[in-house]
């Protein structure tokens, strides 16, 4: 395990960074499959995921991905000690439970699926984070409020808005980009 922290920390050191978002994967694998590709291509140095893996058999193909990933569980996650088991068991994967204060390329960030309104307002309200990361509604869309960046990188698995996406964020420009898969 020290190797995974070591690794994660020095990736996350750097002023420049992109950071790959997803959320929602909902085991829809083929797609889960898609998204760690496009990242992949991507070049990011490290991914966000903001739950809803939904079971453990989806981590596997996350483990693919050429760069850390931190993940927060989401209301649809059914077995969570096994989900985070199978975490445990693949080096640049991290489990953070329902939420995660992630500092990254200069910036801190707010890590949680969102399906609590009032944390997720209170989170965005408060301005304790450069950005803010959430999922749940299945909706892709990025905002700006009261100085606060909200990213919210839609759904991997397509099932709700017909649209599979992920979503890339440049630290510097803080520009956030939303990708079909």
């Amino acid at each position: 395990m020290r190797c995974t922290v070591t690794y994660i920390v020095e990736a996350v050191r750097s002023a420049y960074m992109r950071i790959g978002i997803l959320s929602d994967t909902h085991d829809n694998l083929q797609l889960v499959d898609a998204a760690v590709g496009q990242l992949n291509r991507e070049r990011v140095e490290l991914v966000l995921h903001a739950g809803d893996y939904v079971s453990p058999f989806v981590v596997p193909l996350l483990a693919n991905l050429q760069s850390p990933m931190i993940g927060v569980l989401g209301n649809n996650d059914g077995d969570q000690r096994l989900i985070s088991a199978r975490f445990a068991e693949h080096e640049l994967l991290s489990l953070r439970g329902a939420f995660a204060a992630v500092t990254a390329g200069g910036m801190t960030i707010g890590l949680l699926h969102g399906d609590d309104r009032e944390l997720l307002q209170a989170l965005i309200g408060r301005k304790a984070f450069d950005v803010v990361v959430h999922g749940h509604t299945h909706q892709a869309g990025v905002r700006t409020l009261g100085g606060t960046l909200v990213v919210n990188p839609g759904e991997v698995c397509g099932y709700l808005t017909g649209r599979p996406t992920v979503a890339v964020l440049d630290t510097v420009n803080r520009n956030v980009e939303l990708l079909s898969l």
